[in-house]
């Protein structure tokens, strides 16, 4: 759970981001069991609903769909509700998605690997896992976004559980090490896929 600029709750569901563009979910399908911020039951035995529908968010989410697949934006619609108990406003998402993260999960892992791992450079992964075309001239020749990506890591910003390097490790190394842990604990059947594609994988289920 992240809180976003509004101070609203964001919850991760259970559904891929694939699986809610293919199915949005209804009020009654993502709603939670209980209030992430009092701990209210949503829907009490023998009681009314506490954890009630409160619209619709828009939200833009970039980055590849699928680890060999090219990068996109889309656009989904996270389900709202408000706890009738604290107050609080919650907004449910896919897995994949984060407060105020443009991108995914699962495309920043990509990104991680494909800099910390394979050295590519930050243009070249600028143009595997950003949908945007038209770039500037510093754009074009590196991205910055990756190393704020690294550096959020560093600081168990993005994937907190995953262990990082010790001593005084570069950000590319710390890349390297988060990349590396993310494809070892990808889905079985990836095995013996790409590295940066398990990364991928890994990234979406350890969100």
């Amino acid at each position: 759970m992240s809180k976003n600029r509004s101070g609203r709750s964001v919850v991760q569901s259970e559904l891929s981001l694939k699986a809610w563009q293919e199915h949005p979910p209804t009020v009654a399908e993502a709603r939670l069991s209980k209030c992430p911020m009092c701990g209210a039951a949503s829907c009490p035995v023998g009681g009314p609903i506490q954890l009630h529908g409160h619209g619709l968010r828009e939200r833009t989410v970039l980055g590849p769909g699928g680890p060999d697949e090219a990068a996109t934006s889309v656009t989904i619609a996270a389900q709202r509700y408000r706890c009738v108990l604290c107050d609080a406003v919650i907004v449910v998402v896919p897995r994949e998605v984060r407060g105020r993260r443009q991108y995914s999960v699962s495309a920043i892992a990509l990104a991680l690997a494909l800099w910390g791992l394979l050295l590519a450079t930050a243009a070249e992964v600028r143009r595997r896992v950003s949908p945007a075309k038209v770039v500037g001239d510093t754009a074009a020749r590196g991205w910055a976004t990756l190393r704020r990506w690294a550096r959020a890591a560093e600081q168990k910003q993005l994937f907190p559980s995953v262990p990082l390097p010790g001593g005084q490790a570069t950000l590319r190394q710390v890349a390297a090490a988060v990349a590396t842990a993310l494809s070892a604990s990808a889905d079985p059947a990836t095995r013996g896929h790409p590295v940066e594609q398990r990364a991928f994988v890994g990234g979406g289920q350890a969100a």
